[in-house]
């Protein structure tokens, strides 16, 4: 029997299913960075009954803004958009809870206007680029954080968290991988700080926890998940010691009481799949977090349910996967071929590449 294809659960969400909707940045949002009506399409197209759908990432505050398009929590007006979306979800027999983000130094002047340089833990710039209005452009150098500006963040995360809940999500996920804030604070490679927020993993974990905090505050711990990719490189990130590193982030969480871990599996590296990799990471931290375990990271049908098969995660969330093909737990159910993605309509445009790939029995 398909161990894909029986309920589990992730602190207060019961899940009928364990494929899950991983976080897919998309940049469809209309201006304002409010949802929009080809966001309801896609996200409607990707629910079925019993499935957890992570929202793509979405920024806390403009200040967080690495991607033109990507739709906002930071402002009352992008409410509305949301609450439609979860309603579409919630119409379906789905649950979806909201990704909060903030991408740090992972940023431009040109896709913030007039606001200045990016924010990171310290002033080292990242390799690689983000998407403006008017194209791609290089990451650019980041001003270091005071304190008191990191506690203001940290108000943001909670502020995002309690829009959120307007919105009608049923939870929230905190970001802290692929290089943005919360992973630059943790890792040594990009945090030279030397007051309580550098130095020592108790202190560059400090930023971590404490915005997990103020969204638990908001819904509770038994409603928030986090997202870490231990093993990644993307935006020029390293630590000198990862094993110790996000061993002490998963022990300090699973102290939280969080309902799940997200867990980028290190076949991905940057945006490619090295396909001849072995899931890891999840086996690593599933001996220290004892709540829900979802891993992500290039799997298709056959090495979700081997994972699953292992004890080294509970549930598989899918990304390309799920771009393509908006039934796609249907297809994995039934052991169906898959639509082919098109990478070029990842990032930004309108519905080709987002709401026009067909279901199976529609191509059928």
């Amino acid at each position: 029997m398909s161990k894909l294809f029986t309920p589990v659960r992730a602190g207060a969400l019961a899940l009928g299913h364990r494929v899950v909707m991983a976080p897919l940045t998309r940049m469809r949002a209309d201006p304002g960075d409010r949802p929009s009506a080809l966001m309801l399409d896609y996200y409607t197209q990707r629910t079925t009954a019993g499935g957890l759908i992570v929202s793509e990432a979405t920024p806390i505050s403009r200040q967080g803004y690495g991607y033109a398009g990507a739709p906002g929590i930071y402002d009352d007006a992008q409410i509305e958009g949301w609450r439609a979306i979860t309603d579409a979800v919630h119409a379906g027999g789905g649950q979806i809870v909201l990704q909060l983000w903030h991408v740090g130094r992972q940023s431009h002047p040109d896709i913030r206007p007039g606001s200045g340089a990016p924010v990171a833990p310290s002033a080292i710039q990242a390799e690689g680029h983000g998407y403006a209005p008017a194209g791609e452009v290089a990451f650019a150098m980041p001003r270091a954080l005071d304190r008191a500006e990191i506690a203001d963040i940290v108000v943001e995360f909670g502020a995002g968290a309690a829009r959120a809940r307007a919105a009608g999500f049923d939870g929230v996920e905190i970001h802290g991988a692929n290089g943005y804030l919360p992973d630059q604070f943790l890792q040594d490679g990009t945090n030279h700080r030397t007051d309580d927020y550098g130095g020592p993993i108790e202190n560059r974990a400090r930023f971590l926890l404490e915005v997990t905090q103020a969204a638990i505050d908001v819904w509770g711990a038994d409603r928030v998940g986090v997202r870490l990719s231990p093993s990644g490189s993307y935006g020029d990130m390293s630590d000198s010691d990862p094993q110790a590193t996000f061993g002490y982030a998963a022990a300090r969480l699973d102290d939280l009481g969080i309902a799940w871990l997200h867990v980028v599996e290190p076949r991905i590296r940057g945006t490619e799949l090295i396909a001849e990799a072995e899931p890891v990471a999840a086996r690593h931290l599933r001996a220290i977090f004892r709540g829900t375990l979802i891993a992500a990271g290039g799997f298709d049908g056959a090495s979700a349910e081997a994972i699953l098969a292992s004890g080294d995660a509970d549930a598989v969330a899918f990304g390309r996967a799920f771009i393509a093909n908006p039934d796609l737990p249907e297809r994995l159910r039934l052991a169906l071929p898959l639509n082919a993605y098109d990478r070029t309509t990842f990032y930004g445009g309108d519905a080709r590449g987002y709401t026009n790939y067909p279901f199976y029995r529609r191509a059928a």
